[in-house]
């Protein structure tokens, strides 16, 4: 990052205290440390969840994995296994896992405003009692993606209060929405890929190779 770019930057937490504050009672001890019924529920009705990743030497990155309610599969209240399904091949996640353990997750319920958030570390496993128990469309994951849980606590809803990320009056019209074919077609920059030989192929691949 530029240095120039910017004038004043927060280096201490001293700083941050400062400006911020401390954090109410609730805050301070909302966090446990095992899968309680609570965050089995939560988990058992989430579509989706985000994880963050890190490599070695700490670039991170953040991918969605997403299938119906109930698709990531709890061994115990300190472990659970998200199926890794049919992707683009560039395994960004997985990667990271092989150099680095350490995983923060997201798991979102639609219409649900608070989220829950979870800390732990993770394994690449091919245990094939626990990829069937994953199958979907008659089709068992290759492999799932094991965390070992740490830390799990609710987030506030103020993020996606701010955002109104659940109201369909605030949503864009389809015709603004960004134009994913177009824009990886400028990003991929070939001489034989233009955005409809792309947008086919994506349609392709969402249509047959899902599970």
């Amino acid at each position: 990052m530029r240095d120039t770019v910017f004038k004043d930057v927060i280096g201490s937490e001293d700083e941050l205290r400062f400006l911020l504050g401390t954090p109410s009672r609730t805050a301070a001890n909302k966090v446990i440390y095992k899968l309680d019924r609570h965050c089995r529920e939560f988990i058992g009705k989430s579509p989706i969840v985000f994880l963050s990743t890190a490599d070695s030497s700490g670039s991170c990155d953040t991918s969605p994995r997403g299938d119906a309610p109930g698709f990531v599969h709890i061994l115990d209240e300190q472990s659970f296994v998200i199926p890794e399904r049919p992707g683009n091949k560039r395994m960004d996640s997985l990667l990271n896992i092989l150099s680095n353990p350490h995983i923060g997750l997201l798991f979102i319920i639609p219409g649900l405003e608070e989220t829950l958030r979870i800390n732990g570390r993770a394994k690449i496993i091919r245990d094939t009692d626990i990829l069937k128990k994953m199958t979907a469309h008659s089709k068992i994951p290759i492999l799932g993606i094991a965390v070992e849980v740490e830390e799990c606590y609710i987030h506030c809803a103020k993020a996606l209060k701010r955002s109104k990320l659940w109201n369909s009056f605030e949503w864009l019209d389809k015709k603004e929405l960004p134009k994913p074919s177009q824009i990886l077609a400028d990003h991929v920059n070939l001489p034989d890929l233009d955005s409809k030989k792309i947008e086919s192929a994506l349609q392709e691949s969402y249509a047959k190779r899902l599970y």
